[in-house]
């Protein structure tokens, strides 16, 4: 679905990979976050670069193949724009601040027989401390994913979650409540704020309820999705930083320095 949008959106006719679900190029080349792999005709890599740069990529294939007197822009591609699917209101519920230095935590979703899509995806972070010792703030966000043209129901329940922590460990608060819009269908995130006291591995179990709703208004439905949420680093997931309140986000690459300090190492 990830690729048939990204064809849609940029008008690409070049092959497409991806990735498996559970990661395994991603895992075999290091979790490196936006690398680059120059391979040559008989499959042996060439070049490569943790983080993709098209000026030094130019460059390599210049020096593999043989510069260009002259070499095609972006504009002479004349590639159509395609908006992204216009969905409900969005904008209208505030952003919840994330902690400074907050990074993901390993989120495990639990499957149910009814195969029902998780049209939400569950973001999961947690603070140094969070790492390091079990003792800190978690965010929990809740994005719809836009792949599945659903929205936010505001006219029944809002969207919460309950939280269930094993022994010895304390999550405050335990169970919330989104806000509630006035607007009947939004798409904005909903987010929510946690203070854990715990010890670093362990589990909680999360449970998120909310009634969702495809734009096309062919059904709306109660959703129960559960998470096991491991207060340790998921290394296959980066920093994000919002930069704004309207909710603008970056990705931050961390120094290795920064890497290991979260890690304890």
């Amino acid at each position: 679905m990830h690729v048939e949008e990204a064809k849609r959106r940029l008008g690409s006719s070049v092959t497409w990979l991806a990735d498996t679900m559970t990661n395994d190029f991603h895992e075999a080349v290091g979790r490196t976050p936006n690398s680059e792999w120059v391979l040559d005709q008989n499959a042996k890599v060439v070049a490569r670069r943790i983080w993709s740069d098209p000026e030094v990529l130019r460059e390599d294939l210049a020096g593999f193949l043989g510069a260009v007197d002259q070499p095609t822009t972006v504009e002479q591609l004349d590639l159509p724009e395609q908006d992204a699917i216009p969905t409900v209101a969005k904008g209208i519920v505030p952003r919840v601040p994330k902690p400074v230095g907050a990074m993901p935590l390993e989120v495990e979703p639990q499957m149910a027989d009814n195969e029902i899509p998780f049209y939400a995806k569950l973001r999961a972070e947690g603070t140094i401390p969070l790492f390091k010792e079990g003792r800190g703030t978690m965010y929990l966000g809740l994005h719809l994913d836009p792949l599945y043209k659903v929205h936010w129901n505001n006219d029944v329940d809002p969207v919460s979650y309950a939280i269930t922590a094993p022994e010895g460990v304390t999550v405050t608060p335990a169970s919330a409540t989104a806000i509630d819009p006035e607007e009947p269908a939004d798409a904005d995130p909903r987010e929510f704020l946690v203070e854990v006291d715990g010890s670093h591995g362990d589990i909680l179990d999360v449970e998120i309820k909310y009634f969702a709703c495809d734009d096309a208004l062919t059904f709306c439905i109660p959703v129960q999705q559960d998470y096991k949420v491991h207060l340790a680093r998921d290394w296959n997931h980066d920093w994000s930083v919002r930069t704004s309140s309207e909710g603008d986000w970056k990705l931050e690459v961390p120094t290795q320095t920064e890497v290991d300090e979260a890690s304890g190492e």
